[in-house]
């Protein structure tokens, strides 16, 4: 395993939450875009990229993992979703394989799990691919409840959709029949 970056040295300096180190001396890193491979600037995540002598050569007697791993010009794709910041500190958001693909954008569980798991009355959650014959695969939540919430096993949301509004009439109460009528017409004729 290739280690692209000083996770041992982070008590050293000042880092920030999340951050897993910097990039180590004498090796070049870039993080490219996950479909056209172009070089993405500071804070834009894509696939982090190594580069230098302390590398592996490739994956002994398996030159066909090594054509996906390293490519002509001798970077590593590491695989990792991630980014750097401002002060040069990595973050790494994903893994590449668990990238979702709905309808031709790259969606990262990761990203979504975070903000699940930013409610008060969730304690994890887990974001997975289920496929779609429309969307290619559409993201799918695995949520675990926290003890402070009082929503009873009965009662509790089994999906969720997001749109771009709620029909409600003049007078702001829901028009439920429209929301019944649109998903009657399929879960991807819902916004």
């Amino acid at each position: 395993m290739t280690v692209p970056h000083a996770p041992d040295l982070v008590f050293l300096y000042k880092t920030k939450s999340g951050a897993c180190g910097t990039v180590i001396r004498n090796a070049d890193m870039k993080v490219v875009d996950t479909i056209t491979g172009v070089s993405l600037p500071r804070n834009k995540s894509g696939e982090i990229c190594i580069r230098g002598d302390q590398l592996m050569k490739g994956y002994l007697n398996d030159p066909e993992a090594t054509a996906r791993t390293i490519d002509n010009d001798g970077w590593l794709h590491t695989g990792d979703i991630g980014y750097v910041d401002d002060d040069d500190e990595i973050f790494i958001v994903d893994r590449l394989k668990e990238l979702i693909k709905f309808k031709g954008y790259q969606v990262a569980p990761a990203e979504l799990e975070a903000l699940l798991i930013s409610h008060p009355y969730i304690e994890d959650a887990a974001v997975v691919a289920m496929q779609d014959e429309v969307a290619g695969e559409v993201p799918v939540a695995f949520v675990v409840s926290s003890e402070g919430s009082q929503v009873v096993h009965y009662k509790r949301v089994n999906m969720v959709f997001f749109t771009d509004y709620i029909p409600k009439a003049p007078s702001g109460k829901i028009l439920r029949k429209d929301l019944r009528s649109r998903l009657a017409n399929g879960p991807m004729n819902l916004s």
